[in-house]
């Protein structure tokens, strides 16, 4: 598997392309090529096209969660899939997937923070797959679903709300999901914003693929501001896990980089950065 990074808030000093406090990579398996989220606009489309890679051929996009700085590059997307069709005659329909919840109304303050095009919409240019179980992509690449909450330290405040059936409840990200890949040297799991928890994002992966080994871990981790118990408690279980390697990014303040620099082999995230696993 490869793992291009599109989308980031850095980018790295000896390439030229654009960053913007979202996510989105580009992922290469032995039988398929997916996007894992799309940022908050058309700059991964931009980096892209820089990066000589054709996004018409994706055999499918995964959305880790419904909020607008992994979805908003969508409607760009579409505008894309439409020119391609025009101009190149292109009909390559790929598959969507994500949670259940991924297209409810997600709104702060009044504002709306969730998807901005229709489940309607976006089902004539894919065909969607909404799960709240695992979904495997294929052998060893697998939508981890709805996220079992099991420690005391994460997620424990919502985000805004969400508005379910025409009520308004507070939102605890259930949506929030991840990927994980079977590499020959462990699992290598793919994360947005850890809404869930990475801890219990790591604990489920483990539990899906039937393994206790982990590679690495790329994304976010939703350590911006944590308290100091959940900083401390993140930190002492990433160092039991005997990762080979670490890139948290994507909502991951220079403290908590710092915190788990002390325990753990963290790397650098930028776009233009390129991951391989066997």
């Amino acid at each position: 598997m490869k793992i291009t990074v599109l989308v980031d808030s850095n980018t790295f000093i000896n390439h030229y392309f654009y960053g913007e406090p979202g996510v989105s990579y580009y992922i290469e398996t032995e039988d398929k090529k997916l996007l894992f989220d799309v940022g908050y606009s058309n700059v991964f489309l931009q980096n892209a096209k820089k990066m000589n890679i054709p996004l018409y051929e994706l055999d499918a996009l995964v959305l880790s969660h419904g909020h607008d700085d992994h979805t908003g590059g969508l409607y760009p997307l579409l505008k894309y899939y439409t020119e391609a069709y025009y101009e190149d005659n292109v009909t390559n329909k790929p598959e969507l997937i994500s949670h259940p919840s991924v297209f409810e109304s997600k709104r702060i303050e009044g504002q709306e923070i969730g998807l901005l095009v229709s489940k309607a919409k976006v089902g004539n240019y894919f065909n969607l797959q909404l799960h709240d179980k695992p979904f495997w992509i294929n052998e060893k690449l697998v939508y981890l679903g709805q996220i079992p909450r099991i420690n005391d330290f994460e997620n424990k405040q919502p985000i805004g709300i969400i508005e379910k059936n025409g009520r308004e409840e507070p939102d605890y990200l259930f949506d929030d999901s991840a990927l994980a890949y079977k590499s020959s040297e462990g699992l290598v799991i793919i994360t947005g914003c850890s809404h869930s928890g990475i801890c219990n994002i790591i604990e489920y992966a483990k539990k899906v693929c039937n393994t206790e080994k982990i590679a690495d871990v790329i994304g976010g981790f939703h350590l911006l501001e944590p308290d100091e118990r959940q900083l401390e408690n993140t930190v002492s279980y990433l160092k039991k896990q005997s990762l080979k390697s670490l890139h948290p990014c994507h909502c991951v303040s220079l403290k908590s980089k710092i915190a788990l620099a002390r325990q753990v082999n963290i790397e650098e995230v930028g776009v233009g950065l390129v991951l391989s696993f066997s």
